[in-house]
């Protein structure tokens, strides 16, 4: 076995949710920090929705995740990220519970456009137990806020990771999951001294 094979199989492996309303950004957010082609789960949207998603603030969205997305990230020798987008609307929450089974952590993508949209994403996680960061997805001409003034909107937690975002970025993103994995770390080590 090569060196950089045993390596890899050292690597710990994380489950991680990206997860947020209808039309936010988490397929764009895994398509572009993947480091393998993502596996998305993308259909049209056709006029059977309409009455149902509710494309208010996205009106220009022609596809949909019905389903999952799926992406991989390697952060360093000893991690790699598995990133699972959920699908952001009502009607597949139910998908939600299974994406959820052994997840670390999660990233709630938030629109400052629609931001109500980010409040069932939050209460799933938190009622949970499962850790959360949020990534406010800064959209060309959407109204600019600050990260504490993002937190007070949602009535977060002081210590919940609050961070801007472009998700079509994989810099940008890379910074989210890397504030996301040393939240997780400072929670693990705090909750065993």
């Amino acid at each position: 076995m090569s060196d950089t094979t045993s390596a890899a199989a050292l690597a710990a492996s994380v489950k991680i949710l990206i997860a947020g309303g209808f039309g936010v950004g988490k397929t764009t957010m895994v398509s572009s920090i993947s480091e393998i082609a993502p596996l998305r789960t993308e259909e049209l949207i056709t006029e059977l929705s309409t009455g149902i998603d509710d494309l208010s603030g996205v009106e220009g969205k022609t596809t949909t995740t019905v389903a999952l997305d799926f992406g991989r990230i390697t952060i360093d020798e000893n991690l790699v990220l598995y990133l699972f987008g959920t699908p952001g609307q009502d009607r597949f929450w139910f998908l939600w519970d299974e994406l959820a089974r052994g997840a670390l952590g999660a990233v709630v993508i938030a629109d400052t456009r629609r931001l109500e949209n980010s409040f069932a994403a939050i209460d799933f996680f938190e009622r949970r137990g499962l850790s959360f960061a949020v990534a406010v997805n800064c959209f060309d001409g959407a109204p600019v806020y600050t990260t504490d003034e993002v937190r007070e909107a949602l009535d977060l937690d002081p210590h919940a990771p609050v961070v801007l975002c472009d998700a079509r970025d994989r810099s940008s993103c890379k910074t989210v999951l890397m504030t996301l994995v040393e939240h997780l770390i400072m929670r693990a080590t705090s909750s065993v001294a």
